[in-house]
């Protein structure tokens, strides 16, 4: 009874109602990140050197080309939930429901990031280290609309901050724990909040990797290295301890193996690039791979002030007029 009395309650329920129109915690949790990553990221690109707007008008590319990538990867890697016997094929579209991978969220989401970065003329190593902490800090608020969805969490648990789950059920009395209510608070388990400790250790990478770019001005992309590193460090033994339905390899959750490869991607990247110096500039990168805007007409045919004569006619014109050469014998 104790333990129960110092335990963690669940929402009573993930989605509310304005008449027709559901409003769902869980998307509301992706849009609220998307909005801190944005807000994050336009400051420290502005303070790299980069030009307030830009950050935004790469993530009009990014986001969708993220949710994409997400959605995809959640779906190929949890295709049992949506495809076989009894399955509802079409369900995969249904990304309010929850569901998204943020493997794939990042490696699609970077594709979208490389195509606005190249109309912007920016590079994206630059751009993606401005971005990195804001990116690690959406995830942990993401996270929250797990908590409302009931979802993610490890196996049963008597410590303190053990996580109460509770039965929802709907308005005709099927049981449904993403759009059902929690009538009965009695907790049908206490389990493992993993949720939470995946939301506590990405905040704790965003303040490791801010930190560690102040002190040693990372640049070329080490930023987003270092982030990549420390977010799967914590994936890793967190995927271990998560006890919802998954996809597996060799008895082992494919996010695990998954966890661990990009892991040794990211610190081999972030040692490589050590070598390509200090942190570039910004400003100074600018328009690498921009396009050239076409010249004013008067400065495309060099009719400056100078070269145009009193009586309106181009000045190198009646030199030649005036000229010895120009003038021809009676």
């Amino acid at each position: 009874m104790d333990a129960l009395l110092a335990t963690i309650p669940s929402p009573d329920r993930g989605v509310w109602y304005l008449g027709p129109l559901p409003i769902r915690a869980y998307a509301l949790c992706i849009i609220a990140g998307i909005i801190v990553a944005i807000w994050w990221g336009e400051r420290r690109w502005v303070e790299r050197g980069g030009i307030k707007g830009e950050v935004t008008d790469i993530a009009v590319w990014a986001v969708p080309f993220g949710l994409v990538g997400g959605r995809l990867y959640h779906v190929i890697t949890d295709n049992q939930k949506y495809f076989g016997p009894g399955k509802d094929p079409l369900a995969a579209l249904e990304i309010w429901n929850g569901g998204l991978g943020i493997w794939g969220a990042i490696a699609l989401g970077a594709v979208g990031a490389w195509i606005g970065c190249r109309r912007k003329g920016i590079p994206l190593p630059a751009m993606a280290d401005a971005l990195a902490p804001g990116i690690v800090a959406a995830q942990a608020i993401g996270r929250l609309g797990n908590y409302f969805n009931q979802e993610l969490y490890g196996g049963d648990t008597t410590l303190p901050w053990g996580l109460e789950i509770y039965r929802r059920v709907t308005q005709e009395g099927r049981e449904d724990a993403l759009a059902g209510v929690a009538i009965d608070h009695t907790p049908i388990q206490v389990v493992h909040p993993t949720f939470l400790y995946e939301l506590l250790w990405n905040l704790g990478v965003a303040f490791l990797i801010v930190w560690a770019d102040r002190k040693f001005r990372l640049g070329h992309g080490r930023v987003f290295a270092l982030y990549v590193a420390g977010y799967t460090a914590g994936r890793f033994w967190i995927e271990l301890m998560r006890t919802d339905e998954a996809t597996l390899i060799f008895g082992t959750r494919v996010n695990v193996f998954v966890s661990a490869i990009v892991f040794f991607g990211a610190v081999a990247y972030f040692i490589i690039a050590k070598s390509r110096g200090e942190r570039e500039d910004v400003a100074a990168l600018r328009g690498t791979g921009e396009t050239t805007e076409p010249a004013e007409p008067a400065e495309a045919a060099g009719t400056d002030d100078e070269s145009v004569a009193e009586d309106g006619t181009d000045a190198t014109e009646k030199d030649k007029k005036d000229s010895p050469e120009s003038v021809k014998p009676e």
